[in-house]
């Protein structure tokens, strides 16, 4: 009875989220000779799980491309490339299936158990650890990790201590640099942590009073950036919200977060209609050709672009036209004015506005220092990673917690292997 033998079989996984479950159940399922232990610092186990997707859980999105996926992820898409070939979306389901969990594909390729219900998910996963005799510590903060040659100390805030042979750690995001002060200390370059996912507040928002209302096919650019999205767009109290304003915040998220959340930003509010992309040029023919077809109406009445008629009332009385103008009457100067209203509308935007429970960060363990193929941290040998910790973030749709499912299975099954080939 060796400690150090002993300790050879034991796995530590820090984080009761979703890449730690995974990784604790699938390890103790592949290696069932390994005692695993997750401890978790909260009272809560599964805290995202649960209320992610509105509380039915957006498990994965129906995406069997790794190189349609990987477009999904402003950080860690080189580093997913090579993953998602060891566990992917279609594994994912599958593995939902075997434990008798049903995943069903929505419109926009979100999926998610076919109870509408994250507790579906959260039962599957309890009881696998219950099945494969994982143990669970509550409110057990971890300080610090000591590595050894052989073993590593996981020192708990009480100063207690594990010494266990594998660590994973898959604690989730830091929002706060200081935050990863423990993991630093193991050698670690630590990419800066800057939120991702919000929706954008709007300096003097003369916008509000169209609150609720949502233009489908919009393209939202910030100036002077490559950055630009195109999506549905929510008009907010506070600004601008949806699917576009979302993937623009999380592929801007360091650009913005340096400029302070206070930049210009350009709404084409008819960025794609009927399969045309419009542009200010292409927009003014068609609105020389409207003034001629539409002569005798009034441009109150007629909206050709299919937006909400509260948008095209707004806009047009955003630059003085009257209510009882005709096409045919249109002045040269006030087409063009409408021709960038329509296509490249300004606004100010001073600050965000966290996205519901969907709360993202950019940044955390330099991917550089992680392989690829097993989780493994170069620097450490012994120490995994797993899930939102490291430098790796995805929109919303179930990327994120795709990414838990893949970096979890794989740390899994590197250490399952890892301490078999120790006996």
């Amino acid at each position: 009875n060796n400690p150090n033998k002993m300790a050879n079989h034991k796995l530590v996984v820090i984080g009761a989220g979703a890449a730690g479950f995974f990784c604790a159940v699938n390890a103790a399922r592949l290696y069932p000779s390994l005692q695993v232990i997750i401890v978790e610092k909260s009272s809560k186990l599964l805290s995202k799980v649960k209320v992610s997707g509105g509380g039915r859980c957006n498990v994965t999105h129906a995406c069997f491309s790794i190189a349609e996926m990987i477009k999904n992820y402003p950080r860690g898409n080189a580093f997913l490339k090579k993953a998602f070939h060891h566990f992917f979306t279609s594994d994912t389901i599958q593995w939902f299936q075997d434990r008798g969990v049903q995943l069903k594909t929505e419109a926009d390729g979100r999926m998610f158990p076919v109870t509408d219900s994250s507790q579906t998910i959260m039962n599957c996963l309890l009881s696998e650890a219950n099945k494969y005799k994982v143990q669970i510590m509550m409110n057990a903060a971890v300080e610090d990790i000591i590595p050894g040659k052989e073993n590593h100390q996981v020192v708990f805030q009480n100063k207690k201590k594990i010494t266990a042979g594998y660590v994973c750690i898959a604690c989730g995001g830091f929002s706060k640099w200081e935050q990863f002060n423990w993991l630093s200390k193991l050698g670690h370059t630590i990419v800066p942590p800057v939120p991702s996912l919000f929706t954008f507040n709007i300096a003097r928002n003369s916008a509000e009073k169209l609150m609720g209302i949502s233009v489908p096919n919009a393209q939202v650019k910030i100036p002077g950036t490559k950055w630009e999205q195109a999506g549905a767009v929510l008009i907010t109290h506070w600004g601008f919200s949806g699917p576009a304003i979302l993937k623009l915040s999380a592929f801007a998220a360091r650009e913005l977060y340096e400029k302070s959340y206070n930049s210009k930003i350009n709404i084409n509010w008819i960025g794609n209609v009927s399969g045309i992309k419009y542009n200010e040029n292409l927009l003014n023919e068609k609105l020389c050709q409207l003034r001629f077809e539409n002569a005798a109406q009034k441009i109150y009445n007629k909206n050709p672009f299919q937006l909400p008629a509260r948008l095209w009332e707004f806009l047009l009385a955003t630059i003085n036209i009257n209510s009882s103008l005709r096409w045919a009457d249109l002045p040269a100067k006030q087409q063009n004015l409408l021709s960038k209203i329509l296509c490249a509308q300004e606004f100010e935007l001073k600050g965000k506005t966290t996205f519901k429970e969907e709360f993202v960060t950019a940044g955390g363990i330099a991917l550089s220092e992680v392989n690829a193929s097993t989780l493994e941290s170069k620097k450490q040998p012994g120490i995994y990673f797993a899930g939102e910790i490291l430098d790796i973030d995805g929109i919303t749709g179930g990327f994120n917690f795709q990414n838990a499912w893949t970096t979890g299975f794989i740390a899994a099954q590197a250490i399952a292997k890892a301490a078999f080939n120790c006996v």
